[in-house]
């Protein structure tokens, strides 16, 4: 159930968040539930509106909308960043996009290509900037908590250019956590399953399983992927949490196929 607004219970801690995608979906809740807990809110995403309505939820937000493969545009969005607040102690790098499931025989190489950029080569370059800041900043550190999905560990059918990007989204993760040691950078990854978005509305009315049938599948509210967002974010930046998956129960994930 959402919780009502209410700006004066949202007192600021002082922490500076971005959140991609938050005009929708894990985005929106996730960047509403941090800044219930006190977090200014920086959003960004390619429509405007849609952010100015995640925006008026939230006490301390600031609307930058930028599309995460335009490199001209997240330039501008971490240089105005930087000049406003000096920092930033958590990047939940979200945005992405599933595509039009289709076999892998048949998937245009266009489709590919805009999917591996938002997905892929998008996450990458918002980390990149991120990770620059949180390195120079002082005092150095900040987390990183990247959207990796369940396709991060199992595809379903039809989705090789998602499933890719999403493995992909792993080893990205490694690299930097690895890399993070040195600066106090914390990264990791939460692999969600079926949080209930406009992504997954498709679930409850039934979607293509491993072994060709149609099957309705269990949803779970995204407010607890925003609180364990909330969580993880709360954390000191000696303790991370590399990989979580967190997902509806009945979900046919350990077992898909």
């Amino acid at each position: 159930m959402a919780q009502a607004f209410n700006a004066e219970e949202q007192r600021p801690t002082g922490r500076i968040a971005l959140v991609t995608g938050a005009g929708s979906g894990i985005g929106r809740v996730t960047a509403r539930a941090l800044g219930r807990a006190g977090w200014t809110v920086v959003l960004t995403g390619r429509r405007e509106d849609a952010l100015q309505e995640t925006a008026a939820e939230i006490a301390h937000a600031w609307v930058v909308p930028a599309d995460v493969t335009d490199e001209e545009a997240l330039a501008a969005l971490f240089d105005q960043l930087t000049a406003r607040y000096g920092r930033l102690d958590l990047l939940f790098n979200n945005a992405g996009s599933f595509g039009t499931p289709a076999p892998a025989a048949e998937l245009p190489a266009e489709r590919w290509r805009s999917i591996v950029d938002v997905n892929l080569t998008g996450a990458f370059l918002v980390a990149q900037h991120a990770f620059a800041l949180m390195r120079d900043q002082d005092p150095a550190g900040g987390r990183i908590i990247n959207n990796g999905s369940i396709s991060a560990q199992v595809p379903r059918p039809n989705s090789v250019a998602y499933t890719a990007t999403k493995h992909a989204m792993t080893g990205l993760t490694k690299s930097l956590a690895l890399e993070g040691r040195a600066h106090r950078i914390a990264v990791g990854q939460i692999d969600i399953g079926n949080a209930a978005t406009e992504m997954t509305e498709r679930m409850t009315q039934g979607i293509l399983q491993a072994d060709g049938r149609i099957a309705v599948e269990p949803v779970m509210d995204a407010v607890h992927v925003a609180s364990t967002v909330v969580h993880i974010a709360s954390l000191p930046l000696d303790v991370n949490v590399p990989f979580m998956t967190i997902m509806a129960t009945g979900m046919p994930f350990l077992g898909r196929g």
